[in-house]
């Protein structure tokens, strides 16, 4: 039984990104959002406990990416889409310019499509995590639902909704090397990069709240250039 448990968790992001979705439907883009962070916690779970279980399957891998595909391409694709039919701004086509939001979930595929046949990603990736760029958009309703009149100018302005709709995709299939969250121990040399992630993460929830996720993913990318440069 214990090969079935990460494909039950697996299951679960699956079961969260699709009710996230109804609620997206509904216009409810704060639940949908906290349904796309429950996703991300099952995603991290499935590996988590297949490592531990050494319940690896060719089947779960496939799961994995399928559930992806929903919970962090499709979701964020639909939320970009009802945000930007928010936004304000006069620009070309307005009424089939919001489809633009589903540009994510295009690339969010092509990402999860090249991580299946890259050997390069068994230890650290390659582009930004799928799950990475769902969170950072999924972060923008939140903002909106805590935040002040300045959060939605800039926020609620279809030139910054497509800009970062070009920055995410661009970034999934990035030759970006990145490194991964999987503490093999707890050596400060080996972890030096993930501690000091965590750290100024904490930090920044503190501070920021919800503001605080899209500087953390930006934070996330320039740790790992800056590890890489000089490892």
């Amino acid at each position: 039984m214990k090969k079935h448990i990460p494909n039950f968790i697996t299951c679960l992001n699956l079961f969260s990104g699709c009710v996230a979705l109804y609620f997206i439907f509904q216009n409810e883009l704060v639940y949908a959002s906290y349904l796309v962070g429950l996703a991300a916690v099952f995603d991290f779970l499935d590996g988590m406990v297949a490592r531990v279980l050494g319940a690896y399957s060719e089947i779960g891998k496939q799961l994995d990416s399928l559930a992806d595909v929903i919970s962090f391409g499709v979701v964020p694709g639909a939320m970009m889409f009802m945000l930007l039919k928010r936004a304000e701004g006069d620009l070309f086509l307005p009424e089939l310019l919001p489809f633009a939001g589903f540009i994510i979930t295009v690339f969010s595929a092509l990402r999860l499509a090249k991580f299946n046949i890259d050997t390069r990603q068994t230890t650290s990736f390659i582009g930004l995590p799928t799950p990475a760029c769902a969170i950072f958009v999924a972060s923008l309703p939140l903002i909106l639902a805590n935040g002040e009149l300045m959060h939605f100018a800039i926020i609620l302005n279809k030139l910054v909704l497509l800009a970062t709709i070009v920055i995410l995709s661009f970034l999934l299939v990035a030759e970006l090397p990145l490194f991964a969250l999987k503490f093999k121990n707890l050596n400060w040399a080996d972890n030096s990069v993930r501690f000091i992630f965590v750290g100024l993460s904490v930090m920044l929830l503190a501070l920021l709240n919800f503001a605080a996720i899209p500087l953390i993913i930006v934070l996330y990318i320039v740790l790992s250039i800056f590890n890489k440069q000089t490892a």
